[in-house]
């Protein structure tokens, strides 16, 4: 483990602070498997010593900020399993957007989350599939999930699939798609998750940007009781994905789907492979996934992230942040096609060996105690959901927790946006019965960078605040000038200081809009587009996002993106849409729209035919749930709208708009005060 005698104690690490001093020092050489798992071996980390000086968390902290390299250097040594020691631990450059760690290390990340595991305790739990209806759960062991991940990368290897390729997959939470994941690291291939929610249009558009000519789907997914028909939509997608040579097909059901020429029977095949494939080394610094996000310029933007740095940084926050113990199972209750489900439903637990949930269901079926029914049924020891769920939830009444056992739980989690302090309260009181300490995470796509945990034994956790930066993570707040906040109680742009290992390297094709994004508007330094309160006490409390996008229900989407499929219509002139606060949804959408001239339409006829295309062409949280039908939009002299003045209608801050004298014309937002709003 990184720290000794308990996840509280921080004066001890992996190792020495001879090994700390002297960079140079490698760990035995690790060979990958011949013939199978059987004959993977993986040394043991030594007994751990204690830095220098170092005797609680704030000094941990401390030392892995002002020393990062031989800090992350130290780790990465001993957590992950190398088959080439690297040479340097970080060359990177915040400026040009230039991040490289671990440089000339080799490894394999599905060896990192099978192999050694698999040599050491084969039979225990990987995975627990917590399929749709409740008490159907599926337990898949290291050594099943080990050979269904090299059965499946033997036929991918077959079809064609080579190191550096892209493989999209869109799948639901299913072992399945865990074992694709993991082929796909084992055979050296990058893997694109798209989530399963997605249209047919949107699944497209990412198909084709990640340049992917093989797709992993399934025949259907079941979720809330109901079927959703995946294969239809991957065939509808593909149509306009003309370097799709080949579909692979998983049965989630029994119904048998239409097949063509380019689909293949994914099982069928499977069980024609060997059992055994030999991993790929991969650079460090290899890519290991595209994960979609959403951006203020409409196009959704392929974050990258690769071998060595992300593993190494999703297993370190996935153990500490949660008091992650072995035989814990840790229950992340987030889709695989989020970045939360990739590194802590999937990468975190795997790395550390431990047993993970995969939720198919929704935390309302069949009825609102599903959440605390599986807890109960599966002993669940750490919890890890959204606040729009806990929201949710809390209406509900306390009658649905208090109706099962959940003493087996050990640590709640917040993850997808700020939690409320009544959500929050409600979430420690009721569902952790006082006793679960509740940590609110804030990320970048990644992992966590801020959380309440780790900290010192019985150290204070602030209802609603992230709080504190993990090991590494150096956050600061910058003024309207540009320049860092020294002062506590204050507020700014939340910037990150220095690189960390678990960051995305840049986006797909376009590095130029990671830099302008990210690297520019704070030169050296990494912006992550939210704003941050800092307490007197040194805690951080995130205040929201300062671009053009909206997080609905823990999704991120860009305001441009609604905005191009609200413009499609052929009663829309031009559109705003913006953001506004949800009690359940944490934002919910508003759209200001602008009729063509000659054009009328009833606003909930318009409400209607919007919804449906936002749904197709996007996703169902996405869809506006007002719609306000307006003369014209409030703009600068130079054409850009002022959304910044269209919240504050929404908010009915009336005396809070500030300066209006940049507006072509301040009089249209007296006109956008007076005119009724469609609820749709």
């Amino acid at each position: 483990s990184l720290i000794c005698k308990g996840s509280d104690h921080f004066g001890r690490l992996i190792v020495s602070s001879t090994e700390i001093s002297n960079r140079t020092t490698q760990p035995s050489r690790v060979s990958f498997p011949k013939a199978g798992a059987q004959t993977f071996h993986c040394r043991r980390p030594k007994k751990a010593a204690a830095f220098d000086g170092v005797s609680d968390r704030a000094a941990l902290q401390e030392f892995s900020v002002s020393n990062g390299e031989s800090f992350w250097a130290a780790v990465a040594r001993r957590r992950l399993s190398w088959t080439r020691p690297f040479h340097a631990a970080a060359d990177c450059d915040l400026r040009r957007g230039d991040i490289k760690w671990f440089a000339g290390g080799q490894l394999n990340v599905s060896v990192n989350c099978l192999d050694r595991h698999v040599h050491a305790c084969p039979d225990r739990t990987a995975l627990i599939w917590e399929k749709d209806e409740p008490g159907s759960e599926v337990k898949i062991t290291y050594r099943q999930l080990l050979e269904m991940t090299c059965r499946l990368g033997n036929l991918l290897r077959r079809r064609g699939v080579k190191r550096g390729d892209c493989v999209t997959i869109y799948m639901p939470p299913c072992p399945l798609a865990v074992a694709s994941m993991m082929a796909c690291a084992r055979i050296g291939a990058a893997h694109n998750v798209v989530f399963a929610g997605f249209s047919a249009e949107a699944l497209a558009e990412r198909i084709r940007d990640a340049q992917s000519s093989t797709v992993i789907t399934a025949n259907q997914g079941v979720r809330g009781g109901k079927v959703t028909e995946l294969k239809k939509t991957v065939d509808a997608a593909v149509q306009s994905c003309p370097a799709v040579r080949q579909v692979f097909v998983a049965m989630r059901t029994e119904n048998p789907v239409a097949m063509t020429a380019r689909d293949v029977a994914m099982e069928e095949e499977m069980r024609m492979e060997d059992s055994v494939c030999e991993p790929a080394a991969m650079d460090s610094e290899d890519v290991l996934f595209l994960l979609y996000t959403s951006g203020s310029t409409g196009t959704p933007k392929g974050l990258v992230h690769t071998q060595a740095g992300y593993l190494l940084y999703a297993a370190l926050t996935h153990r500490y942040v949660f008091s992650y113990h072995d035989g814990d199972v840790f229950g992340c209750v987030a889709d695989v096609g989020w970045i939360t489900g990739h590194s802590y439903s999937v990468y975190g637990p795997l790395a550390n060996g431990g047993t993970t949930v995969l939720f198919e269901s929704t935390p309302v079926y069949p009825d609102p105690g599903r959440y605390w029914e599986m807890v109960q049924r599966l002993k669940i020891n750490q919890f890890y959901g959204a606040p729009t769920a806990i929201r949710l939830l809390l209406k509900y009444g306390d009658q649905w927790v208090h109706k099962y056992d959940r003493s087996s739980l050990k640590t709640l989690g917040s993850v997808g946006e700020p939690i409320n302090t009544e959500a929050w309260e409600w979430y420690h009181r009721v569902v952790g019965e006082g006793r679960c300490p509740v940590v609110d995470t804030w990320w970048q796509t990644g992992g966590i960078c801020i959380a309440p945990k780790p900290s010192d034994p019985d150290a204070e956790i602030v209802p609603g605040m992230a709080m504190r930066p993990f090991f590494g993570i150096k956050p600061v707040l910058m003024d309207a000038e540009g320049k860092v906040v020294t002062s506590n109680n204050a507020s700014g742009a939340l910037c990150i200081a220095q690189p960390w290992p678990g960051m995305a390297r840049t986006i797909h094709n376009d590095h130029q809009r990671f830099i302008e994004t990210y690297c520019q508007p704070y030169p050296g330094y990494f912006f992550t587009g939210d704003g941050a309160y800092r307490s007197e006490e040194g805690y951080y409390q995130i205040t929201g996002r300062l671009d053009d996008v909206i997080n609905v229900s823990g999704h991120r989407i860009g305001t441009a993106e609604i905005e191009d499929v609200v413009n499609q219509s052929s009663a829309v002139a031009e559109s705003a849409v913006i953001g506004y606060s949800h009690n359940i949804k944490g934002q919910g959408v508003y759209a200001f729209v602008v009729l063509k001239k000659g054009e009328e339409v009833q606003g909930a006829d318009l409400c209607q035919q919007l919804r449906n295309m936002v749904s197709e062409k996007i996703a169902k949280y996405a869809c506006p749930d007002f719609i306000q039908i307006v003369q014209r939009l409030p703009k600068t002299r130079s054409g850009k709208i002022m959304r910044r003045v269209l919240r504050k209608v929404v908010e009915r801050d009336l005396d809070g708009m500030g300066d209006l004298s940049t507006l072509e014309d301040p009089a249209a937002v007296n006109e956008i005060i007076q005119v009724k709003v469609q609820k749709c």
